[in-house]
């Protein structure tokens, strides 16, 4: 029953925030249904596109999801149930909602331009071109992170390949299958963008169509595989993205995630279902949630403060998410009465999926999390993916049944294909802030530059290829090395990003002392990782330890301290137009 309560609990208290709190936030900014939004003000047909608020609700939602809301709750699981259940709730309502909701909103009102131009109108030039490559860091992270993971999803063991088994598959692996649906599912996103976009068709019946055929490729996929290598996926993910974030949004960011969106629901809803039946069937089948409330301030990983703020992530708080609603989303609202449901109320379900996430290693909780006979210390071992969906499956049947393997292989799917969406959703934003960096003020697109060396690096297809390349080389090497540090970069661009739109708000006239205490508290805590994991590699380098020479303690190092003076470059500049704006008042 302590699952049934804890999942109830965090419904109640979500939905309270998004009506209250919410409510609250859209009133103190002034959302205005009779002010046109920059899709509507000037459509370009590739980037600006008015999406109807169920399409645009599905681009966002599948876009800041991505694997982070598995992935981050299951491994701080280590410091128990009850921390991770707080954050998830309290930071969803008051930290990762109020940025990205704030983000959606300031970008909104500023010609759907991104957080580095926000920042530019109220704090300079300077920071917005710091901004910008503190984000294409972020960013370069978080293209290696999920090639990587999404790689590692796809790939056929090198065994199977040496024996023939390459191409198209009969009675393919779960690897094999989840590689031939997500190829399916981008021709479906295609055939559904011509589709609703230029033939006509209405959303309704499009997209009763669209989920049956998901469940056709899911069928499809289940006995024909796809069967190749992590090199040769790491390639063809770099090229599928590359295309992806250059092409217009209807024919594949909008109806893709908007499809993928229904993978995410169906996924939420079976997870719910498996937690109230289990509550009621789990004990007599064995089946029982056994994570303890709390293990202790101090587990594995580091200490709970800031550990446990910076593992958790995508489920409270995500610098990412800044990106997404100012350099994809605010160019797609068609209204901004629906900013309120995608910027914040994207956020909580992605809190509440969290929360999920909690509950699914929490039946397994022996599984996964050990402790060290010698420290007494916990720490997660595995894959969250693969805590994630054993946990749910369990829920409704014993191991190797049919109904567990069924959905076991259903939510890794969805797991995977939330990582891709992710993917291409980076790399599009990722183009447009390499170009940003090198334009001037009175230069709006690359084609406008005067300069011949400023007009290539603001092109496009520099831009995207830069990144992906970049990022490809990166995910094809030790994800534990990138992943290490992509907790701390991703948080540490929520402060700054929080930073960004209190000073906007500030500078307009209107309230932004709610954001004072999470833009605080986001900073110091990242900050504090960051500085805790310059000093721990430059330790064990000092000391000659084994592998401290090792190429990712560099990256890690360079990384970590390039960020941490970024950050307090920028947070200077903040407090300071903070400090101008209340002389004013």
């Amino acid at each position: 029953m302590t699952a049934l309560f804890i999942i109830i609990a965090a419904i109640v208290l979500l939905l309270a925030g998004y009506v209250f709190y919410g409510s609250y936030l859209a009133k103190q900014w002034g959302i205005d249904p009779a002010k046109k939004t920059p899709s509507v003000e000037m459509p370009d047909g590739v980037d600006y596109v008015p999406a109807k608020p169920a399409v645009l609700m599905g681009h966002h939602f599948s876009s800041i999801a991505g694997a982070g809301p598995i992935n981050g709750p299951i491994q701080a699981a280590v410091f128990g149930w009850v921390p991770v259940f707080l954050w998830c709730v309290v930071g969803g309502i008051f930290f990762g909602g109020l940025q990205d909701f704030g983000s959606l909103f300031a970008s909104v009102r500023n010609g759907g331009k991104s957080v580095g131009e926000i920042i530019k109108s109220t704090m300079g030039k300077a920071s917005k071109k710091l901004f910008i490559i503190f984000a294409l860091l972020v960013l370069i992270l978080v293209i290696a992170s999920f090639v990587n993971v999404v790689a590692s999803t796809f790939l056929t063991s090198a065994e199977d390949l040496a024996s023939g088994r390459f191409g198209f598959v009969l009675n393919p692996t779960g690897n094999q299958t989840t590689a031939m649906i997500s190829f399916l599912f981008i021709v479906l996103a295609i055939l559904y963008g011509i589709a609703t976009n230029r033939l006509g068709v209405k959303t309704l019946p499009a997209t009763i169509v669209g989920i049956v055929a998901i469940v056709g490729i899911i069928i499809l996929g289940l006995n024909v595989g796809l069967a190749l290598g992590r090199v040769t996926w790491i390639v063809l993910i770099g090229l599928y993205i590359a295309v992806a974030s250059l092409i217009p949004v209807w024919i594949m960011l909008q109806p893709r995630d908007y499809l993928s969106s229904f993978l995410l629901y169906a996924m939420m809803f079976i997870a719910i279902v498996g937690i109230v039946y289990s509550a009621f069937t789990g004990a007599a089948r064995g089946v029982e949630f056994t994570m303890p409330a709390f293990t202790g301030w101090i587990q594995k990983p580091g200490m709970l403060f800031p550990t446990l703020f910076i593992t958790v992530a995508c489920g409270a708080c995500s610098g990412f998410h800044s990106l997404i609603a100012s350099g994809t989303s605010s160019k797609q609202l068609d209204n901004e009465k629906n900013a309120k449901a995608i910027g914040y109320g994207s956020m909580l379900i992605e809190s509440a999926l969290g929360i999920i996430s909690l509950i699914a290693v929490g039946v397994i909780y022996k599984n996964f999390i050990i402790q060290d006979p010698e420290t007494g210390l916990f720490a997660f071992k595995g894959s969250p993916a693969t805590a994630f969906g054993s946990g749910i499956a369990l829920m409704f049947g014993d191991e190797n049944t049919h109904v567990f393997n069924s959905i076991k292989a259903l939510l890794t799917l969805a797991v995977s294909v939330f990582a891709l969406t992710s993917l291409d959703s980076a790399t599009r934003l990722s183009r447009f802030m390499f170009s940003e960096l090198f334009l001037s003020e009175d230069e709006k697109t690359w084609q406008d530059a005067k300069s011949p060396v400023r007009k290539c690096l603001a092109n496009p297809l520099v831009g995207t290829a830069f990144m992906v390349i970049i990022g490809c080389i990166l995910g094809g090497l030790s994800l534990s090395a990138i992943w290490a540090l992509f907790g701390s970069a991703n948080q540490l661009l929520a402060g700054i990003a929080l930073l960004a739109v209190a000073a906007w708000l500030g500078s307009v006239g209107k309230n932004n002392k709610m954001f004072y205490i999470p833009m605080c508290f986001m900073l110091i805590a990242t900050l504090t990782q960051l500085v805790l994991t310059v000093v721990g590699k430059i330790g064990a380098m000092v000391a000659g330890k084994e592998g401290a020479f090792f190429w990712g303690n560099w990256f890690q190092l360079f990384f970590a301290a390039s960020m941490a003076i970024l950050a307090v470059i920028l947070a200077v500049e903040g407090f300071k137009t903070f400090m101008k704006q209340t002389k004013k008042a």
